[in-house]
Order: structure tokens, then sequence, then C-alpha cells
């Protein structure tokens, strides 16, 4: 079947009375037939039928075995690295979200759970990175805010040969146009607050996993935890993944005829997206992916067109966050990698001169005369 009868046809006939739409099951705890006995429902915080059919369902969209549903994108994260135990080492996206970055730095390694960043797009700096405790390696896929391409299936061989596990971010392309489970990835982690739900109107996270026995260690560790998306919310969460597959098309190409405008701009020096045939990560993405999702990253000339641009964008919303039908715009520098330092940020390429848009649905040429105006 295919994604988007999936994604469409996503909990319907779940309830015995025919419900088209997966009712909020907004409740606590579930009444036993018997003693001994239950409806398979005991508890809500170790499952909820709402909560379910959101997990059965992006393990589908991953082609997985068990999928998970978390608050936010990043206590999803955070349950899986802290399932990958005390001691742990990763290998990390250099130019990660700086969220992940801060939990790694700031929070995570007080239970020794170090990371050694490092340029994923190059296969012998991840070998080089390997050490005795490796237990994972961590890539966004697009990057963030960059957008370069990681060779998901070479990178999976390297991890396999070392016994190490594959863990990939794919908010960015999201299942419907990249599936990293299917080129060897171990676990797939998505920020659902972004393209899934699609609308800026929830936070979630969820979690995809091919392998039963990683993915009921990772159930264990959530309903120990208690980090569990409410009914409400999964099915919010729900309702946005039934038109996942018309946004993402429409948002796309939008996408490449923004990422077309602002490479002939004379105030743009730079733009990154995969989806240009210069782009060094092209080629690779056309392999292992079905096209280039709709996040654009651009430089200015110079740091004073920064709050220029930000002024007099209308709309265009500056914002942070991503995947809405709306479209945003950020400035990494100060805002999504903030919380990495300076040096590290420069070296990257994410200076202060960088802009990330998050394209949305609007009328292609609307969007161009909102850039044209903030950018003269």
């Amino acid at each position: 079947m295919e994604l988007d009868t999936l994604a469409a046809n996503m909990g319907v006939g779940y309830d015995c009375k025919g419900s088209i739409s997966v009712p909020i099951y907004q409740t606590a705890t579930f009444q036993h037939p018997a003693l001994n006995e239950s409806t398979g429902f005991d508890y809500s915080r170790s499952g909820n039928p709402t909560r379910l059919v959101l997990e059965k369902g992006i393990a589908a969209l991953e082609n997985g075995n068990i999928g998970l549903a978390y608050p936010s994108g990043m206590s999803a994260i955070t349950n899986v690295f802290m399932f990958l135990g005390y001691n742990s080492h990763l290998i990390m996206t250099e130019d990660i979200y700086g969220g992940t970055y801060r939990l790694l730095n700031e929070i995570l390694n007080q239970y020794h759970i170090e990371a050694t960043y490092v340029d994923t797009t190059n296969l012998q700096e991840i070998t080089n990175a390997i050490q005795e405790d490796t237990a994972a390696i961590f890539i966004e896929s697009p990057t963030n805010p960059l957008l370069k391409v990681c060779d998901l299936k070479a990178i999976a061989q390297i991890a396999h040969q070392n016994n190490i596990l594959l863990i990939v971010d794919n908010t960015f392309l999201t299942p419907y146009l990249q599936n990293p489970l299917q080129l060897g990835a171990d676990i797939v982690i998505h920020s659902a607050s972004k393209y899934l739900g699609g609308h800026n109107d929830l936070i979630a996270g969820l979690v995809a996993v091919k392998d039963q026995e990683i993915g009921d260690k990772l159930y264990f560790w959530q309903n120990s935890t208690g980090s569990i998306l409410s009914p409400h919310e999964s099915w919010l969460l729900l309702r946005g993944i039934k038109t996942l597959g018309i946004r993402m098309e429409k948002q796309q190409q939008n996408a490449v005829s923004l990422a077309r405008w602002l490479q002939n701009h004379p105030q743009v020096t730079r733009v990154y997206y995969p989806g240009l045939p210069d782009n060094p990560g092209y080629l690779l993405n056309l392999k292992q992916a079905r096209g280039y999702g709709a996040m654009i990253s651009f430089e200015v000339r110079t740091p004073e067109l920064i709050p220029r641009f930000l002024e007099h964008i209308e709309l265009i919303s500056f914002a942070e966050s991503l995947g809405g039908i709306e479209t945003l715009v950020t400035f990494p520098y100060t805002q999504t990698h903030g919380d990495i330092n300076e040096e590290t940020r420069n070296s990257l390429g994410i200076n202060n001169r960088l802009l990330r848009l998050s394209i949305g649905i609007e009328d292609q040429k609307d969007l161009i005369q909102d850039m044209e105006v903030a950018l003269s």
C-alpha cells in the first residue's frame, strides 16, 4: 500500500462503532472485565487507544515494527539516549540542532553520556571517531541548518560492522520522502511538531524502530519514565499526518522555486538546498530519497541585512520551528543554534549572515514578492 493511502486511512475502522476519525480516549484508566483480565488497556501511561493508532501508524509509514509517541521531539531523543545507557559514547552530526547539542553537553554528560561531533558526510571522519564505548551514530539528513546530505546506507554499514546503532532524525524529509530504516538505520526519530503535525498547533515526538527487541526496550523506558503523548495531541497528530503527502508536495514545489530565485538575487551569496543541481548532496539525495524537502538556508551579503530583512517581511513570519503550512524564517545564529559556542558556530558556517526558511503552502509568487521587498 502506498504511503499516501496509509496516511489518509490511519485509524479508519479502529473504532468498533465505525468512526472514521479515531475517537479521543481521554481517560487515565480502564475498567477490568474481571480479576486477572484486561481489555488490552489498563492505564494510559502504559497504553492508550488513540496513541496506539498513532504509534502503529508511524511504524507503518517508516516500515518499522514498533512506534512510540512522546510529548516532544526532545523527549523522544532523551529517551533514546538514556536507553543507550551509562558511559555511552555517541558520534553526532556536527551541525546538529542546538537543543540536541544542549541536551548532550549540559545534561546527559552528567550521566557519562558523551558525544563526538563530526562531519557525517565524511565517512572517514565517522570511522575515525569510533571508540570502544561507542553505542550509536546519530545523524540528521539533511542536517540542520546547512542541509548537508549524509549517505545513510554507507553509514549503516559502518555502524553495523562495529556493532553500533544508527539513529536518524528524519524530521526534515519525513517518511513521505525518505525511509531511513529501509536504508539500514535502527531507530528513526521525528520532531512530530513539524511536518507530521503540519499546522504549528502541537508539540510531539515520534520514534520508529525496526528491531522488536530494541523497540520493546524503548517502550520499557518510555513507560517507566512516563514520557507519553496525550490522547488529544495524539489525535491532532493523526489528523495532521493524513494530509502529509499533499502538504509536502506543495511545500517542496514552492521550495524549489524559491531556492532558484534566491540563487539569482544580488543580496544573496549562498543558498543551501539539496534540490539544487549544484548542491554537493544533490545526487546522493536523489539516490536515497524521493524528494528534497522544503527547508532552505541562505546567506546574505552583510550581517546588517539580517535585521532589515526580518523587520520588512510581512507574509513570512519570523518564528522558530518549521514544517507547518505557514512559511517561517529563523536566524539560527542566535535562535536554534544559540547554545553552540560562537567559535564552533562560525567554523561550521552557522554565521551571522545565515537565515533558514521553512517553506509553507502559500502561493510562491506572494512569497517571492515578500522576500523581494525585504531584501531590497
